[in-house]
């Protein structure tokens, strides 16, 4: 398969926007996976607009155990591709069902330490119910959806976590696909 130099441009700009600092939005939404920190002020600012009345944001963070367990840290790998491929679909649903005006959300890809984000979602809107609103709906379709892994880093071992919405919503999908 022969490539332009159009396409190798296109990929090297790929790269750079997801293992840089940089935030790159297209229509006021930007999805992310870096393997840098999230920098939550960084993020919160980017998003702010005169025209709004609230920004939402969720940050999920690396707790120090898990059941019995004492986690050092994460580390997550993601089908990248298609995730973009869903942040598309669910930036179209929440734009459909809310009136926002930015969403971010940045997710961290390798080694994650203990009390460090690992995913960050921001949203403006006019007014706070929708940006609450779209902020949840984002982080349970993010699990549901999303090719993203977590493997749990023990002192003495380590285990890849099962995302249970993830694999319950993609069976009930299988499921229904063969139902008569």
């Amino acid at each position: 398969m022969k490539y332009s130099l159009f396409s190798y441009f296109k990929k090297f700009i790929n790269i750079f926007k997801k293992q840089s600092t940089y935030l790159y939005f297209e229509n006021k939404s930007c999805m992310k996976l870096t393997y840098n920190p999230i920098d939550i002020n960084k993020c919160y600012n980017s998003v702010l607009d005169p025209s709004c009345g609230a920004v939402s944001m969720f940050s999920g963070i690396t707790r120090n155990y898990y059941l019995d367990k004492q986690v050092l840290k994460l580390s997550y790998t993601a089908f990248d591709d298609m995730v973009y491929h869903q942040f598309n679909k669910l930036e179209e649903q929440i734009r459909t069902k809310w009136n926002i005006n930015t969403i971010l959300i940045i997710h961290r890809l390798g080694d994650v330490g203990i009390s460090e984000c690992s995913v960050l979602i921001c949203i403006s809107s006019n007014h706070r119910q929708a940006s609450l609103e779209a902020v949840d709906y984002a982080i349970n379709k993010l699990k549901e959806n999303f090719p993203i892994w977590k493997k749990e880093i023990y002192i003495d071992s380590s285990a890849w976590k099962e995302n249970k919405e993830f694999i319950n919503n993609n069976k009930q999908k299988i499921t229904n696909k063969y139902l008569i």
